[in-house]
């Protein structure tokens, strides 16, 4: 290779906007500002950057763009819950056979929701309960628009997560729970929806009880309940029986993987 090249190669410079927002991006880091931190105001950030107030703007707006800060009206800018992750990295609202996603992900689901309750039912502390009950109690007791319940319903999934206090499971959920809306019109279903209300309670009840195996369990027969109506009503066409095997999880493999 002609190393002459190099040397004459222009590289680009970035832009100056996307220079100040990777700064600002650094401080986040170097400050160790956690999900839900205030960021400084906006002529706080001028006069640490020494820039003006619309290069401030643009490069928040980028940081936005990558999900690394949200803008709250009238409140300020903050980091997000999951920042620097898209909302959907694995480009689900793409891909075009909605069914056959629908069959992946619950065979996905099946296992890493079990495992994720059975370390919730062992790590999670009084708080972590705390908030479970509030959010289960929600997603059972709501009869509000399907859209408010499918809010709470992922602010429930992603609770179970948090009680973990895993790292990887607690950015690896938000990504799967994104999944739901694939079957957004499924769970309108008066009869599905009813019975996705008690399975989630018994999830809560299982991990509040510090019962590892029980909320395993009880994952797996809310997955189960979905499965077999997307079955039953001829939503899902696939080897049911091969299905059902991906499900048949022992608890006690938990344990040893």
């Amino acid at each position: 290779m002609d190393l002459t090249t190099l040397r004459d190669l222009q590289i680009p410079h970035k832009p100056l906007a996307e220079q100040i927002a990777d700064r600002i991006n650094q401080m986040i880091i170097d400050q160790h500002l956690q999900p839900d931190d205030k960021l400084p105001t906006e002529v706080e950030l001028m006069e640490y950057l020494d820039v003006g107030r619309s290069t401030i703007r643009e490069s928040l707006k980028i940081l936005v763009a990558r999900n690394i800060v949200e803008i709250r009206r009238g409140k300020g800018t903050f980091v997000t819950r999951n920042p620097g992750m898209s909302k959907d990295p694995l480009g689900f609202a793409y891909m075009q056979d909605k069914l056959k996603l629908a069959q992946d992900l619950l065979e996905v689901r099946a296992r890493i929701e079990p495992w994720t309750a059975y370390l919730a039912a062992q790590r999670a502390n009084e708080e972590d309960m705390e908030k479970l009950r509030t959010y289960c109690a929600k997603v059972v007791d709501m009869d509000e628009p399907f859209e408010s319940h499918h809010a709470v319903d992922k602010a429930f999934h992603e609770c179970i997560a948090l009680c973990t206090h895993n790292q990887v499971i607690c950015n690896l959920t938000p990504v799967i729970i994104y999944s739901v809306e694939v079957f957004s019109d499924i769970t309108r279903q008066t009869p599905l929806r009813n019975k996705t209300r008690i399975s989630h309670q018994q999830m809560c009840d299982c991990i509040c009880a510090r019962d590892p195996e029980g909320a395993s369990r009880a994952v797996m027969d809310h997955l189960e309940v979905n499965r077999e109506f997307w079955t039953k009503n001829a939503i899902i066409e696939t080897d049911t029986e091969a299905i059902h095997k991906s499900y048949a999880i022992d608890p006690t493999d938990l344990q040893n993987d």
